[in-house]
């Protein structure tokens, strides 16, 4: 059967520096980087304790594919931010090399007849899923750390399942190419490629699989430019990104990052996820006839703001790090243990406590924390910070702040706390 014109024929990708060594190298860095890509990922689905509660479980049929879930720890108490940072900088930098990966291989995807047999079909399936599932992991987690939400669902379902769609076609295909890949990059050297300049640039030899230009056009780009574009494009994000997770100066570097990189100066000068009036919280119902409930054995216990000042106060420095890769620096919180909290309930033993919030809607309105976060002497409700109350925006009149935990679990405007067993 004749191939169909455009980019079903052959002659129609010309450009002679595409080929198995170049696509090799790129294939190279995401080999690399994909799998610690999922392991951050899967790493901060599990920060959020799904399987501790139907309140915090966004995927409550994932079965098997929740094999890893452990109880997440406190210590070291920037374990979050710098998992959760990698993931979301590594995740934006690649998207140069991933782009260069796409077009290296375009011919393949084009290939004439698309299925010739079985054997071929299967691979060909696989790479339908290793495209298709790239590029919708990619889309829908740029997406997410730019607050763009337009997704058919919840972003926490799609992008764990996509994940686990794409990481395995992603093997599939590693099992496939690696020894092709092994052979290519073999059969020139980088250093050499490097050197070479565009008079000398030259097409590889005809390969199996098509990528090599029947009828190359003349160069206008070496080996060296195309690989100096794609490290030029990924260092530029670098530059763009990694600032909202690192802090410091190279905060008013993150163009990229979704948050003001500058939100004021004063002890509440620092990041938030949403205001206050963004998720309907108004003065009003944090005003003087707001109380603080502490449920466990026996009656609850009920207390104002002035009430819970004049118990003892515990102090801890830790970050705020979300799911959308940015961090604050370390702030100095001061306010009342959890576990203080969980010995007035009677509860010294408690499991679990459900955290309750104000907030009148939204998906973290409620949270659970595990036993070993309560119990940890940093976690606190609390109730100042940097050494002046909670601004609205930040939580006033309380909020959790717990070490190592997700900034969306660290709950606002708390209300009501429940210690179980």
């Amino acid at each position: 059967m004749p191939a169909p014109p455009g980019p079903f024929r052959p002659g129609f990708w010309r450009s002679p520096i595409r080929g198995p060594w170049l696509t090799s190298v790129f294939g190279l860095v995401l080999l690399i980087c994909i799998p610690l890509l999922f392991v951050t990922g899967l790493l901060s689905y599990a920060s959020y304790n799904p399987s501790l509660s139907p309140l915090n479980d966004k995927t409550p049929d994932k079965g098997v594919l929740g094999f890893y879930l452990f109880s997440w720890p406190t210590h070291p108490y920037w374990l979050y931010r710098l998992l959760q940072g990698v993931h979301v900088t590594l995740g934006v930098v690649l998207v140069p090399v991933l782009l260069a990966k796409l077009w290296s291989v375009i011919p393949k995807l084009f290939a004439w007849l698309p299925v010739r047999s079985v054997a071929h079909g299967l691979e060909r399936l696989s790479l339908l899923m290793l495209v298709g599932g790239v590029i919708f992991e990619f889309v829908t987690g740029i997406l997410n750390i730019q607050l763009y939400y337009v997704f058919p669902g919840s972003f926490y379902r799609l992008h764990f399942y996509g994940a686990w769609v794409f990481i395995a076609a992603f093997v599939v295909h590693v099992c496939l190419k690696l020894g092709r890949m092994r052979r290519a990059l073999r059969s020139r050297s980088l250093s050499a490629e490097l050197r070479t300049d565009l008079a000398h640039t030259v097409p590889e030899p005809p390969d199996l699989d098509g990528l090599v230009a029947v009828a190359p056009a003349q160069p206008t780009m070496t080996r060296r430019g195309a690989l100096g574009t794609v490290g030029a494009g990924s260092l530029l994000l670098l530059a763009m990104t990694a600032g909202q997770s690192i802090g410091g100066w190279l905060r008013g570097t993150a163009l990229l990052a979704p948050h003001n990189r500058d939100p004021g100066s004063g002890p509440n000068g620092f990041q938030i996820n949403k205001t206050a009036a963004k998720v309907g919280v108004t003065p009003a119902m944090v005003g003087p006839s707001w109380r603080l409930e502490v449920h466990g054995r026996g009656a609850p216990q009920v207390f104002t703001r002035e009430q819970l000042l004049t118990m003892p106060q515990h102090a801890a420095a830790l970050p705020i790090a979300c799911v959308e890769g940015w961090s604050t620096d370390d702030q100095n919180w001061s306010g009342l243990r959890l576990a203080d909290l969980a010995a007035l309930a009677g509860m010294t033993d408690a499991e679990n406590v459900l955290v309750e919030s104000v907030q009148p809607h939204g998906p973290f309105t409620k949270v659970v924390l595990r036993g070993n976060q309560i119990r940890d002497s940093r976690a606190l409700l609390a109730l100042r910070v940097n050494g002046a109350d909670l601004s609205l925006d930040h939580g006033y009149p309380a909020r959790v702040i717990v070490p190592a935990n997700p900034g969306v679990n660290n709950t606002k405007w708390v209300h009501r706390v429940t210690f179980r067993a």
